[in-house]
């Protein structure tokens, strides 16, 4: 049987709760994601959002400062996020596998837009293919899971690139140059940085037989919990067929699948 305190009220009553502290535990986390958006509240504001009376923000504040999960600051009067909740979102990232997050989403590309999707990431100086889904219509059956492939010459090795830090990019460049892999392949510095701007602008690469004669791509990046490119999601095909910027909803919806992976990832937004 549930205690009742002096007033007669059971823990569930005075926890403001229905059966099962549900109703505690959603304002617990209506809480921290007050302070998460707002770095830091006090009393009042958090009672005022969550339309409460002062004294029961005051004690979910008071809760969750038992637990470490908000600390008060003393100077400010503000409640923040505390350690707990820190280390908590550090454990995160070791327990996600950014193929096993993708791989649905790259087949449910495959089968919309009927070209081969691939999932790259840098190692060392070069972006690697990890993961990979063919179109039904696909005409080549090459595995590009495993190879490695030039950062200046493939759509996901520029979009890695333009997320690097200009010393890393410099550093990259300097030791693997920017050799032809056709005629078309951007081979002069000062062309490569002009683009990796507009890429890290639009949030889009798009090459046309930089790499392969007759094979045109397009990737987005992919984030992680911190905001740093983590990935390229792209997706490549025949040069006679596939126009990326010309295929209807192509774009949008590849960001749409980057931005959903990344959301797996922990990326914010």
């Amino acid at each position: 049987m549930e205690r009742s305190d002096s007033s007669g009220r059971s823990a569930t009553e005075q926890a403001g709760a229905s059966p099962g502290g549900v109703q505690s535990v959603d304002r617990a986390i209506t809480v921290l994601e007050i302070l998460a958006r707002t770095g830091g509240a006090g009393v009042i504001d958090v009672a005022r959002e969550m339309g409460v009376h002062k004294s029961t923000a005051s004690r979910l504040l008071a809760a969750l400062d038992s637990r470490g999960m908000v600390h008060q600051n003393r100077e400010r009067g503000k409640y923040q996020l505390g350690f707990t909740v820190l280390r908590l979102a550090n454990s995160i990232p070791r327990r996600l596998s950014l193929v096993k997050e993708a791989g649905p989403i790259l087949e449910e590309l495959a089968e919309r837009f009927e070209e081969t999707v691939n999932l790259a990431v840098l190692r060392s100086r070069y972006a690697v293919n990890v993961d990979q889904a063919m179109g039904p219509s696909s005409l080549a059956t090459t595995n590009w899971v495993g190879r490695l492939t030039p950062l200046h010459a493939t759509s996901s090795g520029k979009v890695l690139l333009a997320g690097l830090t200009a010393d890393r990019r410099e550093e990259i460049i300097r030791e693997t140059g920017l050799p032809a892999r056709t005629a078309r392949t951007t081979t002069s510095r000062s062309e490569l940085e002009k683009a990796l701007l507009e890429i890290a602008a639009d949030g889009y690469s798009i090459v046309h037989e930089e790499f392969e004669i007759g094979l045109n791509g397009i990737a987005v990046p992919v984030y992680d919990h911190t905001g740093a490119v983590t990935g390229a999601l792209s997706i490549s095909g025949p040069s006679f067929r596939f126009t990326p910027e010309k295929t209807p909803g192509l774009i949008e919806n590849l960001k749409q699948a980057a931005q959903h992976i990344s959301t797996r990832m922990g990326y914010p937004g």
